[in-house]
Parts: structure tokens; sequence; C-alpha cells
């Protein structure tokens, strides 16, 4: 269980996430887990990752040994996702199976991305989306949300907003909890807006 989010505001960008890790009724705080982040620096973006605690390690190693990949749009980051779907079956045993009444196979996992292009959510199906101002997902999804509705218009800081977004999904989610981690850069001069 997780929460991540995104925020983007003035200029920068920033992806927060909890450090909490459980598998059913058992939690391992960050007190007891070394490499507890659930945020991965891929060239220039960030990649918060929601799901199996095994994402995380996927993730660092494919891109790794991956070096043609492209995080700029969203048609960028579909296509970088599509190319590792096929690997991710292919080499990491990825199991797709999900229900019959979905259209496609299923990646198993949801993740956030910040850059200095923007801020863009990859779900399970490999669907992108570019979000204008913030987005969550994870566990804590409903209380982070909320959290981030009532303060972006309040806070001007993205990296605040993020904070105390993830911090208010620790206080009412049980599968969320901190410490928190947060990276912030800054937009392109090209997508920057007043």
């Amino acid at each position: 269980m997780s929460t991540v989010v995104v925020v983007k505001k003035n200029g920068r960008v920033s992806i927060a996430a909890d450090t909490l890790t459980s598998w059913g009724n058992m939690k391992l705080g960050a007190e007891h887990l070394t490499g507890n982040n659930k945020i991965v620096p891929v060239g220039d973006s960030f990649i918060g990752i929601t799901g199996s605690a095994a994402h995380k390690l996927v993730i660092q190693s494919y891109f790794e040994k991956c070096k043609k990949y492209s995080f700029k749009n969203k048609l960028a980051i579909f296509e970088t996702w599509r190319t590792m779907h096929k690997s991710l079956k292919e080499h990491y045993y990825l199991n797709v199976k999900d229900g019959d009444d979905i259209s496609y196979e299923t990646s198993q996992m949801e993740v956030l991305i910040a850059n200095p292009h923007g801020i863009f959510g990859v779900p399970s199906l490999r669907e992108v989306m570019e979000y204008e101002k913030f987005w969550a997902f994870g566990s804590g999804t409903d209380f982070a949300l909320g959290a981030l509705q009532c303060l972006y218009d309040r806070f001007d800081d993205a990296e605040e907003i993020a904070r105390r977004a993830v911090e208010t999904a620790a206080v009412f989610d049980n599968g969320t909890a901190l410490p928190l981690t947060v990276h912030t850069v800054e937009l392109v001069k090209s997508r920057r807006k007043k």
C-alpha cells in the first residue's frame, strides 16, 4: 500500500510518497526497512510507484538497462510504457492476468511521473494522463486528493502542497505512513504557466 502525489504550481513540479511497505496485516515502516523510497529517479524524471513492492526493483532494473525511453509528453510515455510492458512479461515474469472484462493486459502498477515537462500518471492499463494541477495514486488517494483540493489555492509552493497531502493521507489511511520522500524540479520554460 502506498500514497504518491504529484503537484504542479508556479513553474515547479513535486512528487511525494510515503515509505510504508506492507503485506496483508504485516507492515514494515521506515525504521525497519532500508530502501523504502517509492520514488525512482530515471533521467530527469521521478517515477512514484504504487502496487507490489517488487515494482520498484523492476522499474530500476528495466531503466538501468534500457537506454531508449522518453517522458517528455503523453505519447512518448505511452510508447515507453508499451515497450516496457513487453519486457515485463518476457524478462520479469509479470503476471498479466486480471479480470476477463478488461480490454488490455494490465501492467499491475500505477505510477505518477514528475519531470521538467509536467506531471503525468500511468494507470495499470497504460493509458497516460497529463495533469494540470495535481493527482494522487495509492491506498490513500481519497485522502490525498481531498487535501490537494483544499491546499492548492492556499499555498504557492508545489513541494509544500505535496508534503501536506501525503501527511494527511498518513493520518487517515492505514496503508500510508511517514516519513515521506519528496523531489522537486523546475518546469521547462515553454511549459510554465502563471
